[in-house]
């Protein structure tokens, strides 16, 4: 017995036709849309903060509009998180829209998720919730189930679980329904979509979103419709797999799953089999992401040509240094990029960029005073001065933190299509999260000749974000090249290739079975994406700047 479960949507703002594509491409049974990450939920907040009735995903609606009736012909069951802030109001938001397009749908909720009451100053604060509550909906008849904050993976074990009958002890097949939930909730990540290895992935140009052929016993196979772009290979799916984790243990609400145990192997052209899936009892807490305003943001990018970038930047440095000091923001921070070339082509080419942000519990402290030093500068700083864009009024930002209550002390309700609640029990069978011991290094390589190289001639990455810590997962393609990365990629080098973690605790978690290290950097991302410490806020391409370091490579590999 097989459940097809799909996936159309990986982020809030994802392909809007995806829903029609995965309805009309081939079979499926189950169709889930993540719609939530940490910055959606402060955006949803600030939507909700001018409107009581907002926060959630309105796009979601429109996308339904399309597909409702479809879905309704062909027996497919649509769950998602698209709900938000205010998943009641998606429910009964796609009642409406159900009655009014006259296709009999039954629609059910998830709630208990928001504990923004309990902590004073959030914007929103919620807890990630498991897919128990999608599951008694779906076993009660639900044909839609929207949920707010629940966990990426529950939006694959909630409807395992209610097909399959599974229970909460049954912590080896909840592992592999969190495992393919993972592969499957970045959709196109898994389809060769932000993929390392991306010219030889085919097709790349409009890949196809992912869908696991689930079994009874945990395992699966990720495939995609036939016809669609990209690809799903054993690397593509190792990718998504090092996506946002950190150690061998994978924690969820409804289980932990052993992501150091995970088999993968080709079945076929775009078929990955994922088996040997072990779980262990849930962490007897549940994560809470805190949301608040972090005070005010404001920049300016000075446009700098031709000959002499380092003094015309310690110019303006130095004048709009005494500019500011008139009434300091609390945060300046200035970072020159080298975006020029010697005897360059265009003018563009011959650029760098110097970006100065301030930040400012006052908004006047960095609205008018920046843009007033910076524009005064028009006719009396370095030659060829101009801005990328004249600095606003400034913007606020977002903090994000992370806090752990009892799972026992959230009220996890399902609430059915006919309107009874149903209170979803926390686990019994709880395990305080500890690290695994370390594993067996493999025989490393032979002494031989190397040649300096870019680390990415032999090794893909994907990296990414949670909260104010970043993960960046490596992996090589053969067993010669993991001889060689396990033994050479230590903490050590890693700091050394990315030198913004030298001052930072960073852990390097082994994974043999997908040839694959995983070091979880903490505190590089500031406090969180929506408060944009660095250039590259969620840490998407810090994989790809370690990828382009050069080290010695043995030549065997090349």
């Amino acid at each position: 017995m097989t459940l097809r479960i799909g996936n159309f949507s990986g982020f809030y703002g994802d392909r809007f036709d995806a829903p029609r594509e995965m309805l009309t491409g081939g079979e499926v049974d189950v169709l889930t849309g993540d719609y939530l990450a940490e910055l959606t939920m402060l955006i949803l907040a600030r939507d909700r903060l001018k409107d009581p009735s907002a926060g959630y995903a309105r796009t979601f609606l429109r996308q339904l509009e399309e597909t409702l009736g479809l879905a309704h012909e062909r027996g497919v069951r649509i769950v998602t998180n698209a709900g938000g802030l205010h998943p009641a109001g998606l429910a009964d938001a796609v009642r409406a829209l159900a009655g009014r397009l006259g296709i009999p749908v039954r629609v059910a909720h998830v709630e208990g998720d928001d504990l923004t009451a309990r902590y004073p100053g959030a914007l929103a604060a919620h807890a990630y919730l498991g897919g128990a509550g999608i599951a008694e909906c779906l076993r009660a008849g639900a044909d839609v189930v929207v949920t707010g904050r629940v966990t990426d993976a529950a939006l694959v074990t909630g409807p395992a679980a209610a097909h399959f009958g599974w229970t909460a002890t049954d912590h080896d097949r909840l592992a592999g329904a969190v495992v393919a939930g993972h592969v499957l909730e970045c959709g196109t990540q898994a389809t060769g979509g932000n993929y390392a290895f991306f010219r030889d992935s085919g097709g790349l140009r409009r890949p196809g979103f992912p869908l696991a052929e689930l079994h009874a016993d945990g395992s699966c196979v990720i495939t995609k419709h036939p016809g669609t772009g990209g690809r799903v290979d054993v690397g593509t799916v190792t990718a998504q797999l090092l996506y946002e984790t950190g150690g061998a243990r994978y924690a969820g609400p409804d289980v932990t799953a052993r992501l150091d145990i995970v088999r993968l192997s080709q079945d076929g052209p775009d078929r990955v089999r994922v088996e040997g899936v072990r779980g262990e009892a849930p962490p007897p807490t549940l994560k809470v992401g805190l949301n608040r305003l972090g005070g005010f943001r404001n920049e300016v990018v000075f446009v700098l040509t031709g000959l002499d970038i380092e003094a015309k930047a310690d110019l303006v440095k130095e004048q709009m240094g005494e500019a500011l000091a008139k009434s300091p923001p609390a945060g300046v921070r200035w970072e020159l990029a080298r975006t020029d070339r010697p005897d360059a082509g265009t003018e563009e080419t011959a650029s760098a960029l110097l970006r100065l942000v301030v930040r400012d519990p006052s908004q006047e402290a960095v609205g008018r005073v920046l843009s007033g030093a910076a524009i005064e500068l028009a006719l009396a700083s370095y030659p060829g001065f101009h801005v990328l864009a004249p600095p606003g009024k400034g913007s606020p930002y977002g903090v994000f933190e992370d806090v752990y209550v009892p799972q026992g002390d959230v009220d996890h309700v399902a609430v059915l299509h006919d309107g009874r609640r149903v209170t979803v029990d926390a686990p019994h069978d709880t395990a305080v999260l500890d690290d695994v011991p370390p594993p067996a290094l493999p025989e490393p390589l032979p002494p031989g000749p190397a040649r300096r190289a870019p680390l990415g001639l032999v090794a893909g990455a994907r990296s990414g974000d949670k909260g104010g810590n970043a993960n960046v997962g490596v992996w090589v393609r053969s067993d010669d090249a993991w001889r060689w990365l396990a033994h050479a990629l230590t903490v050590e080098r890693f700091r050394e290739l990315i030198p913004e973690a030298r001052e930072l605790p960073v852990t390097r978690h082994v994974l043999p079975r997908l040839r694959a290290l995983n070091f979880l950097v903490e505190g590089i991302l500031g406090e969180g994406v929506a408060a944009q410490a660095r250039f590259d806020p969620q840490a998407k391409a810090l994989g790809e700047w370690l990828r382009s370091r050069h080290l010695d490579i043995p030549e065997a590999l090349l």
